[in-house]
């Protein structure tokens, strides 16, 4: 973590406190008059959060010590935990664990346990696991202070060098990498309430960590984790497999505490600014910034769908409605340094995050919010899964996925969508057309390569534009080969009747009676 931007403004809005000031320990006395203990399992977190439902949610933490209550962000950021106190290691483990301390937005303590040889032990606050740098704090520090988050180091990219793999900082916000990539957009345990629909969004926390000592040469490591709310309580494992595409399994089980009606399933959060379809934000010498360009969605019927990102004028959402869907992600599909001229923050090496179901999550829609702002600074992009029907008070709800990073597609072999370019049309000739009367028209112009496109450049009449458009008109459409892709671009011309009206266009190549390519939709209001 290494800026002050979104990720610490944002996430940290909610970050977790203890549960007044309970916690799993060894337990061993109360535990000694039934023989030998039960090794601690996933199951003793599900138990935890099932009691927990069952009584009113408390924000209500105790203040932090003066001194650290008071830090800044230069200050707090001072502080970083010593390399060769990590935890993790003593037995050959590639994996490190090492801790972030409370202050500045970070204020509400969380409890990270060590889990070894079946017995979870909690970590006891020491300075001394900290370089406190320019920092003074006069007075010691309470053992039972907590932590604000959590982070893993692994051999990620090198065998004789400890990344950064995976961070646990804020509410239930967390991140990682993949090889070779920077870090960009973040995951989330649940998201409540993201439209803000009677009221403001809820942000479940993270309250408690469980993080299992790995064996030598293991090649994933196991984190569970408490959640906690004012609609629900969860209990969640991640089992983090480091690599060029780094996964994470997530198995969670809920336990609402009221109908949840606005429940976003493995949202994600992400960032985008400016692109090549939309500049009016900003004269910046950089063409692009975003954490993201675009949502890839693999519907359960097969279609796969891109939908480029934008920063719009005001709140927008979007719902892609489907059963048991396959995937969906936000992906930053443009590599290229050309792209952003950014040195320093490295858009081009920014990861996606690809969700996948396991099992069937029946019908909903994957949710896209996309939200107006004026600075790179701000997570503007939301996107998750909305079940159709509530999840119902007292009744636990089960469900597992993966979250992988995506840095090189495609993740399907058709043809894919690399370039999204609007222009304005004008209509010709002095007819009373419709464009005459005061229709508004735009033209969309859209680069799809891969796949069997290169096939087909010799003859490109042999692939058609499939067009349309929800509330408006498409008048013409028109192929060319791009010689600059290896694809083809597409021009879309659509027309609608009166400023304001907004639609939904939707187009994929199609070749030899089969689609080739996937189905690129976006929405335009005409201004």
């Amino acid at each position: 973590m290494t800026d002050p931007n979104r990720r610490a403004v944002v996430a940290g809005l909610a970050t977790t406190g203890l549960l007044g000031g309970a916690v799993l320990t060894r337990d061993g006395a109360a535990r000694a008059q039934e023989g030998a203990p039960k090794p601690f399992g996933f199951s003793d977190v599900e138990r935890r959060a099932r009691d927990l439902s069952k009584i009113a949610y408390t924000a209500k933490v105790s203040p932090l010590p003066a001194a650290i209550a008071k830090l800044d962000y230069d200050a707090w950021r001072d502080i970083r935990f010593k390399p060769d106190k990590a935890f993790l290691g003593a037995e050959g483990s590639p994996f490190r664990l090492q801790l972030f301390h409370l202050g500045f937005l970070y204020d509400r303590p969380v409890t990270v346990n060590l889990v070894r040889g079946g017995v979870a032990t909690p970590i006891a606050y020491q300075a001394s696991l900290f370089d406190m740098g320019r920092t003074k704090i006069d007075k010691p520090l309470p053992v039972d202070l907590g932590f604000a988050g959590l982070r893993i180091h692994s051999f990620l990219n090198s065998p004789k060098v400890l990344d950064e793999l995976l961070v646990f900082l804020g509410a239930s916000y967390y991140r990682f990498l993949g090889r070779h990539e920077l870090y960009g957009l973040s995951a989330r345990g649940l998201a409540v309430n993201v439209e803000g629909a009677g009221g403001p969004e809820e942000f479940p926390v993270f309250r408690e960590f469980w993080v299992t000592m790995p064996e030598a040469n293991a090649d994933a490591l196991v984190i569970d984790a408490l959640l906690d709310s004012p609609s629900l309580t969860g209990a969640f494992r991640f089992t983090v497999h480091p690599g060029d595409e780094t996964t994470v399994a997530v198995q969670s089980t809920l336990f609402p505490r009221t109908d949840l009606a606005t429940l976003g399933l493995a949202p994600l959060t992400s960032m985008y600014f400016i692109g090549e379809n939309d500049r009016r934000h900003s004269d910046d010498y950089r063409p692009e910034l975003h954490d993201s360009d675009g949502l890839q969605v693999a519907s359960g019927s097969g279609e796969w769908l891109w939908r480029p990102l934008d920063n719009p004028h005001a709140r927008r959402f979007s719902s892609f409605v489907d059963t048991n869907p396959k995937g969906f992600g936000l992906l930053q599909r443009d590599r290229r340094f050309e792209s952003y001229q950014d040195l320093e923050a490295g858009y081009h090496r920014r990861p996606g995050y690809f969700v996948e179901p396991e099992g069937d999550w029946g019908e909903g829609a994957v949710m896209l919010m996309e939200l107006p702002t004026d600075t790179e600074t701000n997570d503007n992009i939301v996107a998750c899964w909305r079940p159709r029907q509530p999840y119902p008070a007292a009744e636990p709800v089960r469900l597992s996925y993966r979250v992988r990073s995506v840095a090189d597609e495609p993740l399907h072999p058709g043809a894919r969508v690399v370039n999204t370019f609007a222009a304005a049309t004008v209509a010709s000739g002095t007819a009373k057309t419709e464009e005459a009367k005061g229709a508004l028209s735009r033209r969309f112009l859209v680069d799809f390569a891969g796949g069997d496109l290169a096939y087909y450049q010799a003859d490109p009449s042999r692939v058609e534009v499939v067009a349309s458009a929800a509330n408006a008109t498409v008048t013409a459409t028109s192929l060319v080969v791009n010689p600059q892709t290896g694809g083809m671009r597409a021009a879309i011309d659509v027309t609608v009747s009166a400023a304001g009206q907004t639609t939904d266009l939707r187009a994929f190549l199609r070749g030899g009676g089969r689609a080739l390519s996937e189905t690129w939709t976006y929405p335009w209001t005409a201004a």
